[in-house]
């Protein structure tokens, strides 16, 4: 308490030059109207500015989070979207397909053999030969699955072959991939009479167990003579984050019946 009192007496002119100063201000603002709102106009700018930025800051470790939730919210919809396309009465029409929400954990997409790695495996319902998208398109398929985690062979593969067809027109071709461009991809085998023109949308054609008919590609960029087309992806395959790995329900039943006409 003394040292309080020692510090007034040291500083009592000081401290009173601070308070008639800090009077003045104060009738200065409630008298002048443009002073006031200078004052509240300047208060308000950087208090505005303080909260803005914490906003930022918590949006910034919300976003994951967010991420995650939307991405979960989607599978869910899509779920739940085929459940009522497919099921029919008291028949034994049910569902095709079912969508598993993942994380892509590692990315490669500069070789000319690429691979994702994902955080869902066998426990979560994962097998190989599964379809892997995201909102905008295909990705690739899954290739070795642990308990927990799965490689999956990018369609930015050499290895990487899918079935898929020109949405206007319903003719069908191969997608491969040069290893030239992570951007494009090829699409072969298209029929000599088939029409079509750059811009075109391509997408899967669903004739194998693996993808569904009508998953986004890209667009057609350039053709040559002999039918090779070359196609922007929808998907920037640089940047892959969260995905969804799409299950075939009558995969095992699709086989076995193709299987007796081999025999």
């Amino acid at each position: 308490m003394q040292q309080i009192i020692r510090f007034i007496e040291k500083y009592r002119y000081f401290l009173l030059f601070l308070m008639l100063e800090f009077v003045a201000l104060f009738f200065t603002i409630q008298s002048h109207s443009y002073h006031k709102s200078r004052f509240i106009n300047s208060a308000n700018s950087i208090t505005g500015g303080f909260y803005k930025r914490v906003n930022n800051i918590n949006e910034f470790f919300h976003l994951k989070s967010e991420n995650i939730r939307l991405s979960e919210e989607n599978t869910r919809l899509k779920n739940d979207l085929l459940k009522e396309n497919h099921t029919k009465d008291t028949t034994n029409q049910f569902q095709r397909y079912q969508y598993i929400s993942a994380k892509v954990y590692n990315n490669n997409y500069t070789r000319r053999n690429n691979y994702l790695t994902i955080n869902k495996g066998l426990n979560d319902g994962i097998d190989t030969e599964m379809a892997v998208v995201n909102s905008k398109g295909i990705i690739g398929t899954t290739n070795s699955v642990s308990g927990n985690y799965a490689t999956v062979i990018s369609i930015l593969n050499n290895y990487s072959l899918i079935n898929a067809q020109i949405k206007n027109n319903h003719h069908f071709g191969t997608l491969s991939w040069d290893g030239m461009d992570y951007k494009t991809v090829q699409l072969n085998d298209i029929p000599r009479q088939a029409v079509f023109k750059i811009g075109d949308t391509i997408v899967t054609g669903g004739k194998s167990t693996i993808f569904p008919a009508g998953i986004l590609i890209g667009t057609i960029k350039d053709f040559e003579q002999n039918k090779l087309i070359n196609i922007s992806l929808f998907n920037d395959m640089s940047a892959i984050g969260n995905i969804q790995v799409i299950t075939n329900l009558h995969k095992e039943e699709i086989q076995q019946l193709e299987a007796t006409n081999n025999e």
